[in-house]
């Protein structure tokens, strides 16, 4: 009998989808179909590409508001908030779409006499991409169009927590009339999941994850020689200084670190303010996080939503436990969210300071509806505590002083750096992660040479 995958919905626990997991003959079928699509799929033009490309996504836009629903009942964002990710596939998609032939285009290498001498980006071949929960589209948008659009083809297991995402990928491709084999997904388990990767067939391996998966993806891959993608998520820091627009900090800072319940990869997750406007921000900063209303994501009133699992919770309250325990003083009353509920997915926001880095909360990953505040000094000390983490996703800072911004972001180790905004990608910039945060490059003209190889001609024309 096959096994099967059950999506727990975080709202209420119930079983909200239930698919069989693939089995030894349908891996090998559609690694087949993927390696044979490739050929044909390559030898199309990049302007015929992007033209089932921008059909697929206006067919996924069409079911728009079904889409968001099922995001939000899969893993728990407030239907207030899902659309955004309908729109944000879109930007990113139609983008990535619009660059490929100037991206993809030979590069010549300028005239010497008698040769003709040019670089031609080849796909690499099957890409194999696993998506995560938390942005379902968006993370999973980064690799799979610009995959298709370099020729590659594409085989998508996505998280068992948002299994629906997977197939409606599939049904927008099919509705573009994308040829058989170009994209495919599978519902698969961890081992099959493994053996997708050390699959002879396979050329390239995108993931989004945890960093233990990120380490098993490098493990599974190893002395194969192909390519792996890892964004490997963050505790991402901010910086308050002093010159700031107090009142645009507090309202960025608030969303950036609560928004879909703190379950953002590039999501705020630690904050160092000046000690000039310490208590100003505090003051305003927990004034906003009271006004949050947690509850049914379905309620459209509701801007904060449950976190995707109850361990996720258990995980939360342990970092804040443990902190308050080392010194560490709590600012919201859980009393005023009675939502919230020991045991489950419903967890209070909470704002934590008197934090130092001694506490896991500090630099251990939380991704939820939690944030530390520590009370700086000096530019240099914002610097040492951001850059003083494992990872290294994005950093932003808050001030009106562009030239302070940049001398800040130059000592600061990122892949993003971030002045008066957080946890957003523009897709024309490349996302990318250092330390635990991860290796390669995703959107932007970058992000399609990690999905190509360069092929070098040479042709003496003169003999």
């Amino acid at each position: 009998m096959a096994e099967h995958l059950k999506c727990l919905s975080p709202i209420d626990g119930s079983v909200y989808v239930e698919r069989p997991l693939a089995g030894e003959a349908e891996i090998a079928s559609a690694l087949k179909k993927a390696q044979q699509a490739e050929p044909k799929w390559r030898a199309i033009s990049v302007a015929e590409r992007a033209e089932v490309c921008s059909r697929a996504v206006d067919a996924f836009v069409r079911k728009g508001p079904s889409i968001a629903e099922e995001i939000t009942r899969q893993m728990g964002r407030p239907l207030s908030q899902s659309p955004g990710e309908v729109r944000g596939f879109e930007e990113r998609a139609r983008y990535m779409i619009g660059i490929a032939e100037e991206t993809l285009m030979d590069r010549s290498l300028g005239p010497k006499e008698g040769f003709n001498r040019f670089i031609r980006r080849e796909p690499v071949g099957v890409v194999f991409v696993i998506a995560p929960w938390n942005y379902p589209y968006l993370t999973a948008v980064n690799v799979i169009i610009p995959a298709i659009m370099a020729g590659n083809t594409v085989i998508l297991k996505h998280s068992a927590q948002t299994p629906l995402c997977a197939e409606r990928y599939a049904e927008a491709f099919v509705e573009a009339g994308l040829p058989e084999g170009v994209f495919q997904y599978l519902h698969l388990s961890h081992a099959n999941a493994e053996r997708m990767m050390k699959a002879p067939e396979v050329n390239f391996v995108a993931f989004t994850g945890s960093v233990p998966g990120g380490k098993t993806v490098e493990k599974a891959t190893a002395g194969r020689f192909i390519g792996v993608g890892l964004e490997l998520g963050g505790k991402d820091p901010a910086y308050v200084h002093p010159d700031c627009n107090l009142d645009h900090a507090i309202e960025n800072l608030v969303d950036g670190a609560f928004f879909n319940s703190g379950q953002s990869c590039c999501g705020i997750e630690r904050i160092y303010v000046h000690e000039q406007v310490y208590n100003k921000f505090l003051t305003g900063y927990v004034d906003l996080v009271n006004g949050y209303r947690l509850g049914n994501p379905l309620d459209l009133k509701v801007n904060l939503g449950p976190v995707v699992k109850p361990s996720a919770a258990r995980l939360i309250e342990e970092q804040v436990g443990e902190a308050v325990k080392k010194g560490a003083k709590t600012l919201i009353d859980p009393k005023k969210f009675p939502e919230a509920k020991s045991g489950t997915c419903y967890l209070a926001p909470q704002v934590v300071v008197n934090v130092d880095h001694s506490m896991r909360l500090m630099t251990e990953e939380s991704f939820g509806p939690v944030i530390g505040i520590m009370k700086v000094k000096s530019d240099d000390e914002a610097i040492h505590l951001m850059n003083d983490s494992d990872y290294g996703l994005t950093a932003a800072i808050w001030t009106e002083d562009q030239d302070t911004a940049i001398r800040i972001g130059d000592q600061v180790a990122t892949g993003t750096w971030f002045m008066n905004r957080c946890d957003y990608l523009d897709p024309a910039l490349a996302w990318v992660g250092i330390k635990d945060s991860g290796r390669g490059c995703t959107l932007s003209a970058d992000g399609y040479l990690h999905l190509t190889r360069p092929k070098s001609f040479h042709l003496r024309i003169k003999t």
